[in-house]
């Protein structure tokens, strides 16, 4: 068994020896990080993949210039996909401590089940392992409901239904609610809403084999949802929210869903299939009628929505979509407090315009060229919100997963937007 290797930061440049400009370099004690730019955290996290890289997986933080977010940072680098890597610290203190184990407990859940195969997390279970990892956290705070297979036909959520009636593995929805007041009939402050897909192949306007190698993660918006009530639930949130999973897998068979098929929603709304591989907002819809029927102050949902958000801003932000400025204004803050990534994308009534159908209220996608596909697919989603202009915001989950490392993070799931979510729910307490 390897001993750790003693990681140290120092604010001095690196002897010649390795080049003036070197991150890290290595000696008798140990490895240095050298932190010289103006970006401290960000060269800690290069630092910490540049080791995982060269296949140093057991470290021990050393020195005294360590503190929460240096460690938080050095750990997002040196996480792999593959286990195996140990990072151990000292010296913090005990809320620091609290912060950072709760951190990694809610990250860690949301990667794992992201990086997990489609054989492994399947609707039904991503459902169900959703609920019970909240409920762990707070067991005498949360109830929830499962509802899955023709259950959900019986009870009107047809947008689920039809994007995971292809599939072998029922569609479900996940209805938890965490009650800390103590009040059975005391208000819902937040409804968090996620688009659980474990699997799209694109339907019958099927993917390329490109484009769909990274689709077990689009139900990436899911687990940022979960992982951010996770979060706030341990930094101590007293406000009631809940959670709303819309869980299915877009395949292809004799019972899949086509193009022109016409889904009539719960709110009456009806919807013409114009592409089978924008299912994401259909299965929203459904969460975000139950959201609004809750009544509640905010809607979130979370979702890896649209590859225009993508192509817009890369892996490195999540897009924010909003009616409510002061609501988005909250979001952008709470993501600068948390060091993560979330910039703003327009969202304007003229998008909800662009989705004409002539045989139902809408399509579910707009057509043509050089239209804003993000925009409208949060256009889309508007419909189904109540009071969309007040209180309700959209993430295009852009940054939840990567289909290839960098020289700051590993393939695959980044747990990014978690702390976000947890920074808006715990707000104003």
């Amino acid at each position: 068994m390897s001993a750790n290797m003693f990681v140290f930061l120092s604010q001095e440049v690196a002897d010649d020896k390795w080049g003036k400009n070197a991150l890290v370099t290595f000696e008798a004690k140990g490895t240095i990080v050298h932190l010289t730019d103006e970006t401290p955290l960000a060269a800690i996290q290069r630092a910490g993949r540049k080791l995982d890289a060269q296949g140093i997986k057991q470290v021990t933080l050393a020195g005294d210039n360590w503190d929460l977010e240096s460690i938080w940072a050095f750990i997002q680098g040196h996480r792999n996909a593959k286990p195996g890597n140990e990072v151990s610290w000292d010296g913090l203190s005990e809320a620091d401590e609290a912060e950072l184990q709760a951190r990694l407990t809610a990250t860690n859940w949301v990667r794992e089940i992201i990086n997990q195969s489609a054989e492994i997390v399947r609707p039904s279970q991503l459902a169900s392992r959703a609920g019970e990892f909240i409920k762990s956290l707070a067991p005498e705070h949360v109830t929830y409901k499962i509802i899955k297979g023709n259950d959900l036909l019986d009870e009107g959520w047809n947008g689920i239904h039809t994007v995971g009636r292809g599939s072998e593995r029922s569609s479900a929805m996940l209805r938890l609610d965490y009650n800390p007041t103590g009040d059975a009939d005391a208000p819902v402050h937040t409804c968090l809403v996620g688009k659980g897909i474990t699997f799209d192949s694109g339907g019958y306007s099927m993917k390329s084999s490109a484009g769909m190698t990274a689709m077990k993660a689009d139900m990436g918006g899911s687990a940022m949802a979960t992982g951010g009530l996770a979060l706030a639930i341990a930094r101590g949130t007293t406000k009631r929210i809940k959670l709303i999973l819309c869980c299915a897998e877009n395949m292809v068979s004799g019972r899949a869903f086509k193009l022109g098929d016409i889904i009539t929603y719960k709110n009456g709304k009806t919807v013409e299939i114009l592409n089978t591989d924008a299912e994401g907002r259909l299965v929203l819809a459904d969460g975000l009628i139950y959201a609004s029927s809750q009544n509640p102050e905010v809607i979130i949902d979370c979702a890896t929505l649209t590859g225009s958000a993508k192509n817009a801003l890369g892996n490195d932000y999540h897009a924010l979509f909003s009616f409510d400025h002061a609501l988005a204004q909250q979001a952008l803050m709470a993501a600068s407090d948390e060091l993560e990534g979330l910039w703003p994308l327009p969202l304007a009534d003229h998008h909800r315009a662009m989705m004409p159908s002539s045989f139902a209220d809408l399509s579910n996608v707009s057509m043509g060229d050089f239209l804003p596909g993000a925009s409208t697919a949060a256009a889309f989603l508007s419909y189904f919100v109540d009071d969309y202009k007040n209180g309700w915001m959209h993430i295009d989950a852009s940054g939840t997963y990567r289909k290839t490392a960098n020289d700051k993070w590993c393939a695959g799931a980044t747990g990014m937007g978690v702390r976000t979510l947890a920074n808006i729910l715990c707000d104003e307490e």
